[in-house]
């Protein structure tokens, strides 16, 4: 039997209920956050901020899941998912974002699939109208 941490894939870190880190933090495991973090996180596997976790920082990195309390901004390539115990303030962006009933949350979400953003303001400053707007309004 092979080790079980030859590759960071297969490693799970856990940041325990008593630990308080603040700065930046890079990971390239799974890494499970149960105390206090704050500052900025960068990571390129899954992520998961629990129950008893607390954080105060921009989150960047592949997967997140989001169980405890969040104050930052996230930013996933691969999936948000904010569960029902979740207190979250901050803006969501990732292709996919899921946020199950019950949880807490404050601000936006910016589902990006990879197409460029259709800006919602016309060169003159107006809002944009959508394609089925345009049409009924030029009555065809």
């Amino acid at each position: 039997m092979g080790n079980p941490y030859d590759t960071a894939t297969e490693r799970t870190s856990v940041l325990g209920p008593t630990l308080r880190f603040k700065g930046e933090l890079h990971a390239d495991e799974e890494l499970l956050i149960r105390g206090q973090i704050e500052g900025s996180i960068t990571h390129s596997q899954r992520l998961t901020i629990c129950r008893e976790g607390q954080v105060k920082a921009g989150i960047t990195g592949q997967v997140i899941v989001v169980e405890g309390t969040v104050e930052g901004d996230l930013n996933a390539t691969t999936s948000v998912a904010v569960m029902e115990t979740a207190h979250l303030t901050g803006d969501v962006s990732a292709p996919s974002v899921s946020i199950v009933e019950g949880a807490i949350f404050n601000g936006s979400v910016l589902m990006d699939t990879g197409k460029p953003a259709r800006s919602s303001r016309q060169s003159d400053g107006r809002p944009a109208q959508s394609a089925e707007a345009a049409r009924s309004a030029s009555g065809r």
